[in-house]
């Protein structure tokens, strides 16, 4: 038995005025995948359990079944895995974003108006962060170049015991309130670092360079996202299977290398709408060729779509996925005669509307070649239709029914 889970990031979403409304799903041009739909199996799954936020963090474990009110203990020593960044029991990891501040006068007052610097290239990200280490990192903190506009800042015995906001949240408002807060003394001192990294970054030839070319600057970092080293039981312990992790992204690679699976790094996968979705797919099936039961393969386009506020980018990520991505590896999965499980889900619903998460369930298709479900012409990958099929109220759930023997 072969197992494909593949997650369109932020994929679910909400009816929009200027889709006549419909949801960008409803709206994509979504052909392979609907008619998996319509062979298989449709519903609904809440993958962010009660009282937790809606991050992805919370959302991948739990697709994967982990339980996040069990596993989760922030989504940067995540990262900091995926980054070959060996942490100590003692460590904090967090996020550090590259962000686009704009205004005049107290930090206090910019206003968040990219949550990635206008998806900043890795390599101009490199420069500014290594920057920031050599100006602000000392024996307490260092900080560590990721992909794009993802950081990692690690503290040597520091506290998780404060509030950060994830700066997707906050577009296009003033940042004041929304640093950190808490009662811990570095509390203060992190909201000084991002103050004095604006200072740094600001005026940078980088940036300059950006400006110039009509590019957001990244002149500022966000911290954010603290926790401690996760303990994850392995895969082959928990299903008795092997597999792999395909994303671009350092959480997802994260999550995948504490679970024990394999992570296969794609040239030109960027985490943006222009990644190499065909080299996701054709890692995939290379991965499947090579033996493994299981790949989990994940695309943050349309998530940052949505971040953007873009609703027809959204619509064109998702048709890039169907036929770029899931289209020849469900063509490969036929071809074997091996018998084969697919879930496509998104991990959580991020609403164009909002440009942020959102806690609303999220649809998924689910097939399984050896007992296909009724064929009907009214199911499909959509809200609408996975709110009339079954009903999973947790992430764990479903994945416990999609690896079931």
């Amino acid at each position: 038995m072969k197992y494909f889970i593949l997650v369109p990031d932020g994929a679910a979403d909400r009816p929009m005025g200027i889709l006549d409304g419909k949801t960008p799903l409803e709206a994509a041009r979504m052909e392979h995948i609907n008619a998996l739909a319509r062979e298989g199996e449709v519903g609904m799954v809440k993958t962010i359990p009660d009282g937790m936020d809606p991050g992805s963090d919370a959302a991948n474990l739990s697709v994967m079944g982990f339980d996040p009110s069990v596993y989760l203990t922030g989504r940067s020593p995540l990262e900091a895995v995926s980054m070959g960044i060996e942490l100590a029991d003692t460590d904090v990891a967090f996020r550090a974003n590259l962000v686009t501040l704009e205004g005049d006068g107290a930090y206090e007052n910019f206003i968040m108006k990219d949550h990635g610097a206008g998806d900043i290239s890795s390599e101009e990200a490199k420069i500014l962060i290594e920057l920031i280490d050599e100006k602000l990192g000392n024996d307490k903190i260092s900080f560590y170049p990721g992909v794009s506009y993802r950081h990692a800042m690690i503290v040597h015995g520091g506290s998780t015991d404060y509030e950060l906001t994830p700066p997707h949240d906050i577009l296009e408002r003033e940042i004041g309130k929304w640093l950190p807060k808490g009662k811990s003394s570095e509390c203060y001192y992190i909201t000084r670092l991002m103050k004095k990294s604006h200072k740094i970054l600001n005026d940078h030839p980088v940036n300059r360079a950006r400006v110039e070319k009509g590019l957001k600057p990244a002149n500022s970092i966000w911290v954010w996202g603290q926790g401690r080293k996760p303990q994850l039981v392995s895969f082959r312990e928990k299903y008795g299977i092997d597999g792999s992790v395909i994303s671009a992204v350092d959480l997802i690679k994260g999550i995948g290398i504490c679970a024990g699976l394999r992570v296969v790094d794609v040239p030109g996968a960027t985490g943006t709408l222009h990644t190499n979705y065909g080299g996701k797919a054709e890692a995939a099936i290379g991965e499947l060729k090579d033996g493994r039961d299981f790949v989990y393969v994940h695309i943050e386009a349309p998530d940052e779509c949505s971040h953007q506020g873009n609703a027809r980018d959204k619509i064109k990520a998702l048709e890039e996925i169907d036929e770029k991505v899931f289209a020849p590896i469900r063509a490969y999965l036929k071809e074997t005669g091996e018998p084969y499980r697919i879930l496509v889900v998104p991990d959580h619903r991020t609403p164009v509307e909002i440009r942020t998460h959102s806690r609303e369930p999220s649809p998924f298709v689910f097939f399984d070649s050896r007992n296909p479900g009724s064929s009907s012409e009214s199911k499909a990958f959509t809200e609408a239709s996975g709110g009339s099929g079954a009903y999973f109220d947790s992430g764990c759930a479903l994945a416990e029914y999609f690896f079931a023997k």
